[in-house]
């Protein structure tokens, strides 16, 4: 007795499902399963890229955060120098942002004169 496409003449790569129609959902899985298998390794290289971009970010802020330590103690020591500026008596402030503004004055005149 001969089941429908059990037998001599069934071909061998569609594990007897041949007539039956399970050999084209069998074909339809094996195409599904390698494209589900094609996105898992596309998201599986775009989450290691992503976790090497957020390393090198984190070490850029890390460096970030040390530089602006550096300038905030520079910065606090300048504040500190203004304070002790502005301590002093008004006139003698006065008379050296007059001398600057004089010197300024004249290096501008001198660079109109030579051209």
């Amino acid at each position: 007795m001969r089941r429908a496409g059990l037998g001599d003449g069934a071909p061998t790569g569609n594990y007897g499902y041949t007539n039956s129609g399970y050999s084209v959902y069998e074909e339809e899985n094996e195409r599904l399963t390698e494209s589900l298998r094609t996105k898992v390794s596309a998201i599986k290289s775009l989450s290691i890229e992503i976790g090497t971009e957020v390393k090198n970010q984190n070490k850029m802020l890390s460096e970030m955060d040390n530089d602006f330590d550096s300038t905030g103690g520079l910065l606090g020591a300048t504040m500190g120098r203004l304070r002790t500026l502005s301590r002093g008596s008004q006139t003698k402030l006065l008379c050296y942002m007059m001398l600057f503004a004089l010197f300024v004055f004249f290096v501008i005149y001198w660079i109109i004169k030579l051209r």
